[in-house]
């Protein structure tokens, strides 16, 4: 039997002859205070998320990619790192197709060991999606998959998201329940509420230390 095994074991054998605490939990308590009529979601959202440095934009299911190659001429972006197997990577890679001199295209379509370098060094932005976001604490849900790992939300210096309005929740224990995350948690889900940001023993607030410095969200409003 295996030390992992022993432990279980012992903890079993702990429980023999007791009896469960009765489950009280109030769901009310997590959720009632933090609700937000459907109309209210998206300004409470950007409220918070402006607050600390995010920008965020207005636009549509068939907009986002022309503001999104405005956004990146800009800010003089040279290139951007997309997940082309993804849909929205390619309605990207369509939307460049068409349009000469946008900055280049890179993918994330290797593993990282054979890229490196290239990617946290000399990568200026990246484009995800998200699952979401919660309203009451003015966060995107960001769930890494193979795909798009979470590497393209955490290296690059300026990370565009992409968010559906109808994916704005009221807090995070509504978004639990109605995506069913206890039937299949990710290995790492992220809640970004805006762009990396410390400060050092003296309180001078930097931004950009350990991770993207803009954060840039197209929230895409439904038609």
């Amino acid at each position: 039997m295996s030390s992992k095994q022993n432990i279980l074991a012992k903890l079993r054998k702990s429980l023999e002859g007791t009896t469960p605490v009765a489950d009280n939990f109030d769901e009310t308590l997590v959720t009632a205070p933090w609700s937000y009529a459907p109309e209210q979601r998206i300004a409470q959202l950007r409220k918070l998320m402006e607050a600390v440095h995010t920008e965020i934009h207005m636009t549509t299911a068939q907009d986002w990619p022309a503001l999104l190659a405005q956004l990146l001429i800009d800010r003089q972006l040279p290139d951007l790192l997309i997940a082309p197997s993804t849909e929205h990577g390619q309605r990207v890679t369509d939307f460049w197709q068409q349009q000469p001199n946008l900055p280049t295209l890179k993918a994330y379509d290797r593993p990282v060991e054979e890229w490196k370098a290239e990617l946290f060094n000399d990568t200026s932005a990246s484009l995800t999606t998200t699952l979401g976001a919660i309203a009451a604490t003015g966060s995107l849900i960001v769930w890494p998959t193979r795909e798009e790992p979470r590497l393209m939300s955490l290296v690059p210096p300026v990370h565009f998201a992409l968010l559906k309005a109808s994916q704005i929740h009221d807090n995070l224990y509504q978004v639990q329940q109605q995506q069913h995350w206890a039937a299949g948690m990710p290995t790492n889900a992220l809640l970004i509420s805006g762009p990396s940001k410390t400060a050092d023993i003296e309180q001078v607030l930097a931004y950009g230390a350990h991770g993207p410095k803009d954060l840039v969200v197209l929230i895409l409003e439904d038609q």
